[in-house]
């Protein structure tokens, strides 16, 4: 009887490992004090759990390093595979974000977004479990000439309207508005239909009521994809994203990234170079060469009008993310975009780093 009992408890232990739980309900492992009183509103998994369905976070099973730390590939013991995002030690803001994406996401529920199944805050490891995407992220794909040849202009095209209405979907359609901060092509995973979904909210905000921008002394992302306010003056909103919507645009066109890009041996942007060809009539020269099999000449060209759109100098002058899903899934006359003046790619000789710019700290985060 005795010995029934105690494996009946054990048992009945091991099923509370995954549910949902309050910060303040958790001892601390590492320094048994209380946490502060947040609900997360996700399930908690057990971190030995995590543990066997990475093999220990095998090296193996590493699928890439994202700004607050490495993520690995993962087999549950109910069979579904998970993305496990592993917050590092060294990362000065990470718990900070860590909650924030934490509670961001669990409130939100889109196709085009990626779904978070739970999270481990146990000992010193702070985890995001994740939906797996076996196609990995957007960047693997349109930036390498082999791996393009996958993605035709039909699936780009479906992938450049997919990233909107889930971008759509943050800043209109969902509880909170909410700016994601950092889109990247690196941010985007595919799913097994290469469907995309928005994926890494560490760096979001979200705004209330009727909120629309904000202003921050930290400011943090990947430049090249920075919105100009943002990146000099600390102030964002919805519009920010709007600018990286349209560099991405560029980006899945040409093929190109534009951090990296340089064109006649000088440093005119992506952006800048896709602008002087849109000018000269001559956009069609932009577009990535493994497209030209598949293309449709007129949603090609309607995507590369609406990225310089997008991605103009002034927030004021760029559409919103209603207006952009309007124009992707129409076919009437496009406003004209304005001449480019500013840009910002690549302000100083580091892959990650921190500077202080008019009283702002700023600190790119690396590519997964």
């Amino acid at each position: 009887m005795i010995l029934a009992s105690c494996c009946f408890l054990r048992k009945r232990t091991q099923s509370k490992a995954l549910g949902h739980v309050r910060i303040n309900e958790m001892v601390s492992y590492q320094t048994h004090t209380n946490e502060q009183k947040e609900d997360l509103g996700l399930p908690l998994f057990d971190l030995k759990r995590i543990a066997v369905a990475t093999d220990n976070f095998s090296p193996n099973n590493k699928l890439g390093e994202g700004g607050f730390g490495p993520v690995y590939k993962g087999i549950l013991d109910d069979g579904r595979q998970i993305a496990v995002k592993r917050l590092s030690s060294s990362s000065g803001q990470g718990l900070h974000e860590f909650k924030t994406e934490v509670k961001l996401i669990a409130k939100l529920q889109h196709r085009n977004l990626v779904k978070l199944f739970g999270c481990c805050i146990q000992e010193k490891e702070k985890l995001l479990i994740y939906e797996y995407m076996p196609n990995r992220s957007l960047d693997y794909f349109i930036f390498d000439q082999t791996q393009g040849n996958v993605l035709d202009w039909p699936k780009r095209f479906n992938i450049i309207r997919g990233i909107a209405r889930g971008l759509l979907y943050l800043h209109q359609d969902s509880r909170l508005r909410i700016i994601h901060r950092d889109l990247k092509a690196s941010n985007v995973l595919l799913d097994n239909k290469l469907d995309p979904k928005i994926s890494d909210f560490g760096l979001a905000r979200s705004f209330g009521g009727d909120q629309s921008n904000a202003n921050t002394n930290r400011v943090v992302g990947t430049f090249g994809y920075m919105a100009p306010e943002y990146a000099v003056n600390g102030q964002f909103s919805v519009k920010s994203d709007v600018f990286s919507f349209g560099v991405l645009i560029i980006e899945i066109v040409s093929g190109k990234r534009n951090r990296k890009f340089y064109y006649s041996n000088n440093n005119d942007s992506l952006y800048g170079h896709a602008w002087d060809l849109w000018k000269q009539g001559r956009s069609l020269e932009l577009v990535d060469e493994s497209l030209k099999d598949s293309w449709n000449l007129s949603e090609v060209e309607r995507c590369i009008h609406i990225g310089l759109l997008c991605a103009q100098q002034y927030p004021h002058d760029r559409p919103t993310m209603s207006s952009v899903v309007l124009m992707l899934g129409s076919d009437f006359d496009l406003p004209l975009p304005e001449i480019p003046t500013f840009f910002i790619v690549e302000p100083f000789d580091a892959s990650s780093s921190s500077t202080g710019k008019n009283d702002l700290s700023i600190t790119e985060m690396e590519a997964r």
